[in-house]
């Protein structure tokens, strides 16, 4: 039984460049045989007993059909044969994966699924060495890097030189005809580059990559690195003329791919300042007399955000049998950005102490009031769904409990001015993410030893940009019909530190506060050897739970960024200290 979609072997198939690698072959093709994908084998002139040995070994797989090249023309010219073959025959994907076993084909699946999300890109493994791998190789490979940054002007390519692909056929056939591609092993790079310079994007995925012991390299140091060193000549010389129009490409690429974190704060704090000095002098109504015009000036401007929450609420309606409180036709975009205004006005009236507990609705009221009399430390995984800080203030001011918030204060630095003028105690136990560290699980575990409680915010991306495959710190779950990206980072620092664990959400969908607390697990354990299988059953749970309070209340979503697509955060700068 294969283990993606069936549907799927009408687009996708392998292609094997190979060259007298009769001995590693078995084992890749045993390794992706699970997949049930047509698979073209391509004999670069191997010789003639090792040809044999491939025709004897083909036998054997129905699905593999070996293509065999008069002479060695070069692992390129293998696999643009292979290229040739299976858009012939229709395919419009095709996974180049090596015939000598260094690549981890477990994670072809996660390649499908990714070229599933971006259907025009390119889809690259991002090698993760073991201590197996010769240094002069990450040497080389790091030049060569440095050089494709240079030919892009960006640092958008992670890596050129992986073999282990998945190729959209269209355009690269296109460019196949239209330029001469390296045959040898300057193939990978010359086409990943120009591929880039044609706008096909290039999307990574972590893969383990192994050299055998007694693997057999066909990589010659002095001609391959000569032909190398002449394909980054060409390439530098091709990319000056495209300076205009590669700075405007990456400029309206990093005008879209921003990471959440990165996106500047809108300007406007005289606006908010006027309308605390109104809530203040002539209370709430007044208030919103004047943030009606300042939402209305952020929705008029905000293109970005607009466009994300148009996204956003084209996915809820199409399971809007399943909204309950709301009507269909106040499911625009205009009316999401004047309910976010009216959670602004929330959390000023929750810390100015106008918003008691006994206002608000709870299912799960009396065990809420337990936990309190318990004294007892206990971590909430909340969201940006919803008002998780007037949840806090709540807490805070109706009952003394102390919550620390995990947050990432950046990108609010002028609505926390504002918080902290209406209540100095709403910024005091406010910890910054992007610090989080030994030192700071440390600090969480005396918190919660002590009674209080630690809020962690668990639907956005892990915004330190200092890791070598940001890949490796999330997970894709199901949300509202797609495939999301969610963070690791909450559910294993919930793990380390063994406390209860609660889901909380404090939504409004019908113009009432309402707040839901949710029992997850006295002690979030995770084992070690089915860790990411845990992990991920987890997180795909907090999604599903995520999509049914997002069906209860649509418009208290404020993430207003494209949540389904990750883009890791950029260095800029200095690292933090």
């Amino acid at each position: 039984m294969s283990v993606i979609a069936p549907s799927l072997s009408e687009s996708y198939c392998f292609i094997i460049p190979c060259y007298n690698h009769s001995d590693a072959l078995p084992s890749v093709l045993q390794n992706i045989e699970q997949y049930q994908l047509t698979c073209f084998l391509i004999d670069d002139g191997s010789s003639n007993e090792q040809a044999q040995k491939l025709f004897d070994i083909t036998k054997q797989y129905p699905w593999v059909n070996l293509v065999r090249l008069a002479k060695n023309e070069g692992k390129g010219a293998a696999v643009m044969c292979g290229f040739n073959h299976a858009s012939a025959q229709g395919f419009d994907y095709a996974i180049q994966i090596d015939a000598d076993g260094q690549h981890d084909s477990q994670i072809v699946k996660q390649l499908i699924e990714q070229s599933q999300l971006n259907p025009n890109a390119l889809i690259s493994g991002c090698p993760v060495y073991d201590d197996s791998v010769p240094k002069h190789r990450l040497i080389a490979r790091y030049i060569t890097h440095f050089w494709v940054w240079i030919e892009t002007l960006s640092f958008n390519i992670k890596d050129s030189m992986c073999g282990f692909r998945i190729y959209p056929l269209k355009p690269t056939c296109k460019l196949i005809k239209q330029h001469q591609i390296g045959k040898k092993m300057d193939f990978d790079t010359d086409i990943m580059v120009r591929l880039y310079w044609q706008g096909t994007d290039s999307i990574f995925v972590p893969t383990q990559v192994t050299y055998p012991v007694d693997g057999i390299s066909h990589f010659k140091a002095f001609k391959d690195n000569l032909l190398i060193s002449w394909m980054h000549t060409r390439l530098f010389f091709g990319m000056l003329p495209r300076i205009p129009a590669l700075i405007k490409q990456n400029r309206l690429k990093k005008n879209q791919d921003t990471h959440w974190s990165q996106t500047e704060e809108r300007r406007g704090l005289w606006g908010i300042q006027l309308i605390l000095i109104l809530y203040r002098l002539l209370g709430r109504r007044a208030a919103q007399i004047i943030m009606f015009p300042v939402i209305s000036y952020f929705w008029f401007t905000g293109k970005k955000q607009r466009q994300a929450s148009k996204a956003y609420l084209e996915k809820i309606l199409k399971q809007y049998s399943n909204v309950p409180l709301i009507q269909k036709k106040k499911l625009t975009s205009f009316r999401h950005f004047q309910h976010f205004g009216e959670s602004l006005l929330d959390k000023l009236a929750s810390w100015h102490g106008d918003i008691k507990l006994d206002d608000i609705y709870s299912p799960n009221k009396n065990e809420f009031l337990k936990l309190v009399s318990e004294k007892k430390g206990i971590i909430l995984i909340c969201s940006h769904l919803g008002d998780i800080e007037m949840c806090r203030a709540l807490a805070e001011l109706s009952h003394n409990v102390t919550i620390n918030a995990l947050v990432h204060k950046g990108n609010a630095v002028r609505f926390n001015q504002v918080l902290k003028q209406v209540n100095p105690a709403s910024i005091i136990n406010l910890i910054e993410v992007a610090t989080l560290g030994a030192d700071t699980a440390i600090i969480l575990q005396q918190k919660l030893e002590a009674g209080e409680w630690v809020a962690i915010v668990a639907d956005r991306t892990s915004i330190n940009p200092y890791q070598r495959v940001p890949e490796n710190t999330i997970i894709w779950a199901n949300f509202l019909g797609k495939s999301a990206p969610f963070p690791k980072g909450p559910f294993v620092l919930s793990s380390a530190l063994k406390f209860p664990v609660y889901f909380c959400w404090g939504l409004k969908p019908n113009g009432r506060f309402q707040i839901f607390l949710e029992h997850f697990a006295d002690e979030l354990k995770l084992s070690r050897k089915n860790r990411q299988a845990e992990l991920e059953q987890t997180v795909q749970y907090y999604a599903n739970r995520l999509e049914y309070y997002c069906l209860q209340s649509p418009l208290d979503w404020f993430n207003f960024f494209d949540f389904w697509q990750y883009n890791p955060p950029e260095t800029f700068g200095k690292k933090d200290e």
